[in-house]
Formats: C-alpha cells, sequence, structure tokens
C-alpha cells in the first residue's frame, strides 16, 4: 500500500516499499510539459530535460554518467505533454546516490552558453529523426490538427525556429516558473528502509522555496474536425484517424481500454483481423487511446500502399460504423476486461513501473489509483458502460484525419465527415 507526505513548501512524496525487490526507483515529477508552452518557446521542457544532463557546480556530464554506472544503475528522463521525470533505477543500498544525483541535477545545473548550442544540434537532430520516421510524424500531424492552436497538439520536441531561439535566460524563467515544489512529485518504489527515506527527503527538499503560485488546471479543449495531408517520399501512405477521447480524471477510461482491445488494440482485435490477416492490405494497423486533463484522443493508425489508402480508410470507418450500430457481445467483453486486467498488472512488475504509476497518477489526479481500485473499476464494466463510450467517442460528426507520405490526390477528405 502506498503512502503519502506532504512537505511545508507544497513538496508531495509518494512512496511504496516494496521488500521482496533488491532495488529502488526514484523519479522526480515536475508538472510540466509541451501543453504549458507556447509558439515561441516549444519545445523546451524537453530542451530542459536534455539539459540537466550536461552538468552541475560539482558534477560534469562524464562525471554524472560515470557516477550512475559505477554502481551499475540507471539513469533517464522523459518529457511528455504534460509532465516531465527524471528518474534513477539502483541498488537498494544505494538509495542516498540516486537522491544526491537527482537533486544536484534538478537544482544545481549550469546551462553554459556553450552546452546549449551543443545541445541544439543535437535536437535538430532529433527532429530531423522523426521527419524521417513518418508513422510517428503522422500522430504529431493529427494532434496539430485536432487540437489546432491549443498547446496540447504542440510537437514535444519543438520546431526548429523554436529550437534554435532557446537561450539561458529563456531556460532559467521557464524553470523558475514551473520547477516549484508544488508542481512537482517525488515518487518512490522498491525496497527501502521508510525512516530513512524520509530523512533524503528533508535533507535534500525541505529547504526548496519558491515564489510562483501553484499552477492552475488546464482549460478543456476544442476538438476540431478537419484533416491534413504531408507529402512525403515514402514507400507507404501513413493514416490517422482521431476521435474525441476521455479525459484521464474520467473513471470511464477504463471502459474506453476495453473497448480498444476489441476494436484495435491487439492481434485478436477487429481491425486487425479485418484488415489485415483477412484482407491482407496492411501490415501495421492499431488503435490507442490517449489521456489528458480535460481532454482525450482516441486514434486509429494504419500503413498501406498508396494504392490501397481509400479502400483502407473505407474499411476502417465501416469497422467503427459496425461496433456503433451492433456494439459488441458479452464473450468479446469478458475476454477483454481479462485481458485488461493482465496487461495491467504484468505492467507494474518492476520497481521503476511502480514507480511510474505513483508519480504520474499523483501529478495528474492528485491522488494514487490503487491496484485494487483499478481492478475492481474493470471488473464493473458493463453492457451499459461500453454503450455510453461508443457513443461519446465514436461521433462520426467529429473526426480528425491525417495522412503522411504518396497520398492519392483523387480522396476527397471533406466526404468523410459527413458519413
Amino acid at each position: 500500500m502506498y503512502k503519502k507526505l506532504t512537505l511545508n513548501n507544497g513538496l508531495r512524496i509518494v512512496y511504496e516499499n516494496l521488500p521482496y525487490y533488491k532495488s529502488v526507483s526514484v523519479g522526480i515529477w515536475i508538472g510540466t510539459g509541451s501543453r504549458d508552452e507556447n509558439a515561441e518557446n516549444n519545445g523546451i521542457s524537453h530542451f530542459i530535460e536534455h539539459m540537466l544532463f550536461k552538468g552541475t557546480k560539482s558534477r560534469t556530464a562524464r562525471d554524472i554518467a560515470i557516477l550512475i554506472d559505477s554502481i551499475g544503475g540507471r539513469l533517464n528522463a522523459f518529457t511528455g505533454k504534460e509532465n516531465t521525470c527524471y528518474y534513477a533505477t539502483v541498488l537498494n543500498s544505494h538509495i542516498k546516490i540516486a537522491f544526491d544525483l537527482l537533486q544536484d541535477m534538478v537544482f544545481n545545473s549550469l546551462f553554459k552558453e556553450e552546452d546549449i548550442s551543443l545541445e541544439k544540434q543535437v535536437v535538430i537532430e532529433e527532429i530531423n529523426m522523426y521527419e524521417d520516421t513518418p508513422e510517428e510524424m503522422v500522430h504529431e500531424v493529427l494532434a496539430k490538427t485536432v487540437w489546432d492552436g491549443n498547446p496540447l497538439g504542440y510537437n514535444i520536441i519543438g520546431t526548429r525556429e523554436s529550437v534554435m531561439g532557446f537561450n539561458k535566460d529563456m531556460i532559467e524563467n521557464y524553470m523558475n516558473k514551473n520547477y516549484t515544489p508544488s508542481n512537482t512529485v517525488i515518487a518512490v518504489a522498491g525496497n527501502f528502509d521508510e525512516n530513512e527515506l524520509i530523512r533524503l527527503v528533508d535533507e535534500y527538499f525541505s529547504s526548496w522555496e519558491s515564489n510562483s503560485l501553484k499552477k492552475a488546471s488546464y482549460d478543456y479543449v476544442n476538438f476540431t474536425s478537419d484533416y491534413k495531408n504531408i507529402k512525403k517520399d515514402t514507400e507507404q501512405v501513413h493514416l490517422c484517424i482521431g476521435y474525441e477521447g476521455i479525459e484521464i480524471e474520467n473513471d470511464e477510461i477504463y471502459t474506453l481500454m476495453a473497448v480498444n482491445n476489441i476494436f484495435g488494440g491487439g492481434m485478436s482485435s477487429r481491425l486487425f483481423q479485418k484488415i489485415r490477416e483477412e484482407k491482407g492490405l496492411v501490415y501495421s494497423i492499431y488503435s490507442l487511446p490517449s489521456f489528458y486533463k480535460n481532454a482525450g484522443l482516441f486514434t486509429i493508425y494504419a500503413g498501406m500502399n498508396p494504392k490501397q489508402e481509400k479502400l483502407v480508410l473505407d474499411l476502417i470507418l465501416d469497422e467503427v460504423k459496425a461496433i456503433l450500430e451492433k456494439g459488441i457481445d458479452k464473450s468479446e467483453l469478458c475476454k477483454s476486461k481479462e485481458q485488461l486486467k493482465g496487461s495491467y498488472i504484468l505492467g507494474l512488475e518492476s520497481a521503476n513501473s511502480q514507480m511510474a504509476n505513483l508519480g504520474n497518477s499523483e501529478l495528474l489526479l492528485g491522488y494514487v489509483r490503487t491496484q485494487e481500485e483499478v481492478m475492481d473499476k474493470i471488473d464493473k464494466i458493463d453492457m451499459d458502460h461500453i454503450d455510453k463510450v461508443l457513443k461519446e467517442v465514436f461521433d462520426l460528426n467529429k473526426i480528425g484525419i491525417a495522412a503522411v507520405g504518396p497520398i492519392n490526390g483523387n480522396i476527397d477528405f471533406k466526404g468523410y465527415f459527413k458519413r
């Protein structure tokens, strides 16, 4: 069972002792991501994540790498649309080193101008790599299309123009505004002594102060029905269809996950069986839901020969109509619920995944959904829940389409918005 502690400065600590582990995972979760940016500083959350590995007042970048390697640990970070996380997974005997290293990176990074210039080149190469990966690019094109003008549709890594404009002042101003105790969660999972953990948190974080106010919650994001095509010289057309999903605060996210398993979430799903196995028109096809605060997206992806683009698009939308009109049967629901429970539990079988569940939940929801609560919510999914979510998500008048590749110019995409 997890525990929660809040310091006087507003910093939250959520932790779960797992005595049968030999490791511990420590994560610092900051409530900021690309959704907190604007057109000018788009990508700065991700850029700061890179820069925190470039050296502190007492450690060079090489020192950081040598230290974590010398104890056989793992040090990493990632940036999302609504959060940034820095984490270390180490043997439980090295928990103090994990805390010392992470707090040093967050509080004492130097942001040297020469390091900023070099890292700009690295991120530009990351953008080039992303543009050379159309199956990833099309998801970003869809997000930008359906959330037109809202930061939720921004690319996490930014644009060439925005990245080249970053400087030390921008970085420090952004951190002063967003890297604050009340906007941060420390998550710890694994084998540790609780008294030592509380002592380490107090030693490294109790004196952290900020004049910034607690960040306001994100506003509701309007979903824009539209389409966007980007011509690219590739062998396949990469297609994404998007519907307005469910926000992360809504317990019906588990119902939508169950629907996803049946519709396009695996090899036994309707999309995979119909369009790949029966028709042989694609190699990769799937659906997935994404959940955010006051927003959500249900995405369907397929990659196909350009000559088959219209046929695949029509078949996907036929499957959407079929599940709307006929629903699912009880045997499908039972199988999907068991699949959902299995994937959920198996996905928590490491200290790192347990830490991520604690940190992400506390940061975005303000509480942690326990395993027992999640399993209970899955068990309670019934046909009424399914029908409600199907009607809510698969709105045929609310659809976004994005395609990247050698686009078939004969397809009238506008016609798909009134099907």
